[in-house]
């Protein structure tokens, strides 16, 4: 269970660009992003989505795969990221908490779309798999390679 990839973006619809590191802040999220400090939705901090899903939809599509284009901050690898809403983790050495899926959007519908699988299509395909959003517990870095290890059970 690890992270295979970091992404993050400065500006609404700018690309996300691929990190080595990301630095998150207690209840604010990821330093430089888009979403830094804002607080409109439950787990806008930081989101994470599993790097299977996305590569399993690329191969099921005869697509090379984009691994930045679902716009997920964290791509984890080896871990079944539903089984932590509600759940406290760590990401290396911060603290995480799993507060709910990351459901797809109409954003990125169209970003997954082409000729022949319509953006509806990608939304269908991508339910209880477009990841987790997360609310940031502590403060520190985010290194890609770090383990995830779960710290307490979710809560029913």
């Amino acid at each position: 269970m690890k992270v295979e990839r970091l992404y993050l973006s400065a500006e609404q619809g700018a690309p996300q660009i691929e990190q080595a590191s990301i630095r998150v802040v207690a209840g604010a999220g990821i330093e430089g992003d888009r979403y830094f400090g804002c607080r409109d939705e439950p787990g806008q901090n930081l989101t994470l989505i599993e790097i299977e899903e996305i590569e399993a939809f690329f191969s099921e599509q005869g697509r090379e795969p984009d691994l930045s284009i679902t716009r997920r901050n964290v791509l984890t690898r080896g871990v079944r990221l539903n089984a932590l809403v509600g759940a406290e983790f760590l990401v290396g050495e911060v603290r995480l908490r799993g507060v709910e899926l990351c459901e797809p959007c109409r954003i990125m519908g169209a970003a997954l779309s082409f000729p022949g699988f319509s953006s509806a299509e990608v939304v269908k395909r991508f339910l209880q798999r477009g990841g987790l959003r997360a609310e940031v517990l502590s403060s520190g870095q985010i290194q890609r390679g770090a383990a995830l290890t779960l710290l307490s059970p979710a809560s029913d």
